[in-house]
């Protein structure tokens, strides 16, 4: 059984705390010098190209229709439109802090699944959010200050994201990750190869394209890379421990970014947003917790006769 191996899960969501955070610390380093839209385009040409032939090699699922074909492109859209945003406040915010408020995302996703699929959340979860949410603003004030609006990118990710995540959910039982992620980078880089070739006149940096140097193709190279072995990572995680487990684990994330954001960009987050971080961290893991609890009492409740 693919389920009975929770310390592999373990091992594997660890791997994606650090992965992640890396690829993310190599779009910081690009983005001064490559243009947005040529650096999105080469990190879903790249998945395409690793998943692909993992898919044919291992004869997963990849052929879509209908519904499930509509909602791919949606999400393949969502997807890009969120990475982008990501990079984008990478250029303005330390790394930790925008990691940081980008977790306000759990938050989001309790409260669309309460006022848009109707499920049931307690008033201990909805506290928890309003902390959450406190929290976040916490990071979000200094880097305001400093920088403006471009502080509020994370948070454009987090709602990206909540909806991206609510899309995956209406097809992840009729696809394969592996085979959605592959036809997922195909569709980015149909509707991004064109975009681009029609903007090479607007003027506007991000949608030009431009030679990249030696060293900007091997972090090019490594961007696509790194965002493609943190979602096989995470997808392997959850084939062998269920995500009640691999859940808390994620927030070792925002550490993660912190001391590579220390070690590459001597960036570290003041005391506010420090603190709004161990907030945020706290409600999350509390929200997570309390749903861990939830599912426990259901699991021992008889089923109604």
């Amino acid at each position: 059984m693919s389920q009975d191996r929770p310390l592999l899960g373990v091992i594997l969501m660890l791997g994606f705390c650090i992965v992640a955070p890396m690829g993310d610390a190599v779009a910081k380093l690009l983005g001064q010098s490559v243009p947005l839209g040529q650096l999105l385009f080469i990190r879903f040409a790249v998945q395409a190209l690793v998943l692909i032939p993992l898919v044919w090699a291992t004869r997963r699922m990849w052929r879509m229709q209908g519904r499930v074909l509509r909602l791919t492109v949606l999400r393949t859209v969502l997807h890009i439109f969120g990475i982008g945003a990501m990079f984008s406040a990478l250029q303005y915010l330390p790394l930790a802090d925008a990691v940081a408020i980008a977790f306000v995302m759990p938050f989001l996703m309790l409260l669309l699944g309460k006022f848009v699929l109707g499920e049931e959340v307690g008033a201990r979860r909805l506290w928890a959010c309003v902390v959450g949410f406190v929290g976040t603003l916490m990071v979000v004030q200094p880097s305001f200050v400093e920088v403006g609006w471009p502080a509020l990118l994370p948070l454009v990710v987090a709602v990206n994201f909540s909806v991206f995540m609510l899309v995956t959910r209406q097809i992840a039982k009729e696809t394969d990750p592996v085979g959605l992620q592959a036809v997922s980078g195909v569709m980015a880089v149909v509707i991004m190869g064109p975009l681009l070739l029609l903007t090479q006149s607007s003027g506007i940096f991000a949608l030009t394209l431009k030679t990249p140097t030696g060293l900007e193709w091997s972090l090019l190279l490594a961007i696509g890379l790194l965002g493609t072995l943190a979602h096989l990572l995470m997808t392997w995680s959850l084939r062998y421990a269920p995500s009640a487990t691999l859940a808390p684990m994620q927030y070792l994330e925002i550490p993660v970014a912190t001391i590579i954001g220390l070690i590459v960009f001597s960036d570290f987050p003041n005391g506010l947003a420090l603190a709004g971080i161990l907030i945020t961290i706290a409600a999350g893991l509390y929200i997570v917790l309390r749903e861990r609890a939830i599912a426990r009492i259901e699991a021992r409740t008889p089923a109604p006769v």
